[in-house]
């Protein structure tokens, strides 16, 4: 550990939450100590997100909850200025304005440096950003509007707007799945910004879904699960299959690797010369029933590799595609849309789910001109029939498709987009960080659901950072490096150390 634990920095006691009639917490006691990682883990819907809503001051926890910064009291349902300078976040959906720069991001928290006639001192707020995000070693430029930068990207400018000021400070550093979009490289990069954090007397809380990272990182781990605390116990006393079984209340299997390929046919899918952003001429061939893995480090353009196939990159694209059982004409990837491959997406909140929708109409969304009648008039108890076999079938938890699709945690949100992809009967589907901010048991759930999509016939394109999803599905691994396909793994050759050695050039 880091500095010597005296008392806690923050302590919570008899939290408790109620949405309606649902629990979302009940009776919850959490203590991090000065100088300590203390992990917060539970499955999907456990009540991890709504406990650092009510410590951010976005819910008010329900009468007899007690709360300490230092051990002197505050008020769970008052944010201040004092408290929100001991307590920093950085919360899962980041908390960024994407028409705006790095640089005015961070002034948002902390303000504009002025000159004494009131004017932005520009070169100064530009200096001041640009040693914040460096320490990420990503080469941001501050100046350009975060909509234009990739999802590991802006989850550096928000941990560096967290950590503004906060050298020297006593307080907690709460991150809520900071690594959910990182590959190996950067997750190393924030470890160390978090220990230094730590080892500077303050307490982080880090609310993670992937197990590796607790026990690499932190000191202590909490397990919530229906709303409830089930257990606080040091990390070095735990294996990845007793926090497992903790987690799900039930023994469960953690190791999941995709059976062998079966004899493969033909190409399903043919990429030739695709050139986009940094990739410079990728081509490979998809078999039917294949699970192909397409990963690299950060700026290798291996995330654009399926927003290309699909027609959904927004920049130049070139290069040209083909479905040979369908077709034996090319089609052009500025034309990629064409094809009508759908496309699970990186960024679930930006890209993946509307906010103000159902969850049966971001589910049926695609679908729409199917359920018309000659009339073009929308049927809606078709709609609805088709919401809900689609949510039987992928295991969606929610009151119904008519809930708005923001009452979902993340898991299951993820499960909607998945289930729009596959309601459309696609013969490939492509998938960019699938597996990015969900538990371990959702996680094992999309694991299966796409094994099953392969078996029945369907090519699989999983574009991922998490090494976790590439052991776990992919059959054959493309490593990018400098936009080209540097390295190509199959079968048992596909393993942890190959795959770092290989995205890093290491080999």
């Amino acid at each position: 550990m880091g500095a010597e634990l005296t008392g806690p920095v923050l302590r919570v006691a008899a939290l408790s939450k109620r949405f309606g009639g649902t629990q979302a917490l009940k009776d919850v006691d959490l203590e991090v100590s000065p100088g300590e990682i203390h992990a917060l883990i539970g499955p999907n819907g456990s009540g991890k997100s709504t406990l650092i809503k009510i410590l951010a001051g976005y819910h008010h926890a329900e009468p007899g909850a007690v709360a300490e910064l230092d051990g002197e009291p505050f008020d769970l349902g008052q944010v201040t200025a004092s408290r929100h300078d001991r307590l920093r976040f950085v919360h899962q959906e980041l908390g960024l304005v994407g028409e705006l720069s790095a640089i005015d991001n961070l002034a948002l928290r902390q303000g504009f440096v002025r000159t004494a006639f009131g004017n932005i001192r520009w070169p100064e707020m530009e200096r001041r950003t640009s040693a914040l995000v460096e320490r990420f070693g990503l080469g941001i430029d501050v100046r350009r509007p975060l909509a234009t930068a990739t999802p590991v990207q802006r989850t550096v400018v928000a941990i560096a707007a967290a950590l503004q000021g906060w050298e020297g400070r006593r307080g907690v550093l709460v991150l809520d799945e900071p690594t959910a979009v990182l590959p190996p490289g950067e997750v190393a990069r924030l470890f160390d910004i978090v220990r230094e954090v730590r080892d500077a007397g303050a307490g982080v809380l880090y609310v993670s879904h992937r197990m590796d990272e607790i026990f690499v990182l932190a000191d202590r781990v909490t397990v919530i699960r229906g709303g409830r605390r089930i257990a606080t116990r040091p990390v070095a006393e735990l294996t990845p299959r007793t926090l497992a079984e903790l987690m799900a209340g039930e023994e469960m299997e953690t190791g999941h690797r995709p059976a062998p390929p079966s004899a493969l046919t033909g190409p399903l899918l043919e990429v030739r010369g695709l050139s986009a952003g940094p990739l410079r001429g990728v081509g490979f061939d998809l078999a039917r029933g294949e699970r192909l893995g397409i990963t690299g480090l950060v700026g290798s353009g291996h995330e654009i590799v399926p927003y290309a196939v699909c027609g959904a990159h927004a920049g130049r694209v070139s290069g040209r595609l083909r479905l040979p059982e369908r077709s034996q004409r090319w089609t052009q990837a500025r034309d990629a849309g064409d094809l009508g491959l759908p496309l699970v997406p990186a960024d679930r909140p930006g890209e993946g789910v509307i906010g103000d929708f159902s969850v049966g109409e971001n589910l049926t969304l695609p679908l729409l001109d199917r359920l018309r009648s000659r009339s073009g008039r929308l049927r809606r108890r078709r709609e609805s029939a088709l919401a809900e076999d689609w949510i039987r079938r992928v295991g969606v938890r929610t009151a119904g498709p008519g809930a708005r699709i923001t009452t979902l945690s993340g898991g299951n949100q993820q499960k909607v987009v998945m289930a729009r992809c596959l309601a459309q009967r696609p013969p490939v589907l492509a998938l960019c960080e699938p597996t990015a901010g969900v538990d371990i048991a959702t996680r094992l759930q999309l694991y299966d659901l796409i094994e099953r999509q392969a078996d029945e016939g369907m090519g699989v394109i999983v574009s991922s950072s998490d090494t976790q999803d590439l052991l776990a599905l992919c059959t054959r691994v493309l490593v990018v490096r400098d936009g080209r396909v540097a390295r190509e793994i199959s079968g048992r050759d596909i393993t942890e150390p190959a795959l770092v050695h290989a995205m890093e050039g290491t080999e």
